[in-house]
């Protein structure tokens, strides 16, 4: 199953088609999607049996993020070896958690101003938490998540690495540096929960056709999903509509030699197996 929002409204979709919930089943579900994911149970048996004679087109420049305001958006760091390794780092023995604030996040097809200094690219699978819970085990973390979308860690690096210790919130939390999208998918509908494949790739003048900066597989996280939604949850409790941002894999600009950023008239594209691709255009401010 696949959903996300369009204006706003909690909607499913299929095959360019979208049915809005609260409207398809005439105000039994509600058209906020933190609600509607903390009634996450219920929207899955509906959705087995809706009826989509309402449905109506949807383009992907229609819909926004799946979940538009977030309460609580965690993000984890070094959670694939060679992106350890380009960054000089032993891989870590337990999560390295941050945040991004919910005001970042932005839906699938945006504009995005860019901030003085080196804005780059991580691309990062991001989980959906359903109705949440508080110290969930790791057998059951799996039926926690509501679904996968695509995301990008968008991230100024000088901010990000000013100060010792830095810090990185800030520096990833500018406006838009939050792209997620285009759909949720849920768990069951991918051949392979714990092993599903991502790219990005930079459209330039000088690459038209698109240059690919990383690609990579959840199946090589350090820490698969399912042990992040766990351990996460034995100290926050998870809320409906919790973002996880689950780490990048190598290939990101600060690390390249010379280093590569983010330039105005650039176009991003990430890419997710089951889900779709986000765009992100870059301008001046």
């Amino acid at each position: 199953m696949q959903f996300g929002t369009v204006e706003g409204r909690f909607v499913l979709v299929r095959k360019g088609r979208m049915l809005d919930v609260a409207a398809a089943s005439a105000g039994a579900l509600p058209s906020d999607v933190l609600t509607a994911l903390g009634r996450w149970d219920e929207v899955r048996a509906w959705a087995a049996t809706a009826d989509w004679s309402g449905s109506v087109d949807v383009t992907p420049d229609r819909l926004g993020p799946p979940v538009p305001a977030p309460r609580q958006v965690f993000a984890i760091a070094l959670n694939y070896r060679p992106h350890a390794a380009e960054a000089g780092f032993v891989a870590p023995d337990a999560p390295l958690v941050f945040t991004k604030f919910p005001t970042c996040i932005t839906g699938p097809v945006a504009t995005v101003t860019l901030p003085p200094g080196n804005v780059d690219w991580e691309i990062e699978v991001v989980a959906i938490i359903g109705a949440g819970g508080h110290r969930i085990p790791r057998a059951a973390a799996w039926d926690a998540v509501a679904g996968l979308t695509c995301g990008q860690d968008l991230s100024e690096r000088l901010q990000q690495l000013r100060g010792t210790p830095p810090q990185f919130s800030l520096a990833k939390s500018h406006l838009g540096f939050g792209p997620i999208g285009p759909v949720g998918v849920t768990p069951d509908a991918f051949p392979d929960r714990d092993d599903v494949g991502f790219e990005s790739l930079l459209f330039t003048e000088q690459s038209p056709d698109g240059e690919v900066l990383q690609r990579d597989r959840t199946a090589n996280m350090i820490f698969p999903i399912d042990d992040l939604v766990a351990r996460l949850s034995q100290v926050c409790p998870l809320l409906p509509g919790d973002l996880v941002f689950t780490g990048t894999p190598a290939g990101v600009g600060n690390r390249r030699t010379p280093p590569r950023f983010l330039r105005p008239g650039e176009t991003l594209v990430s890419r997710l197996d089951g889900v779709g691709e986000i765009r992100q255009t870059f301008v001046s401010p």
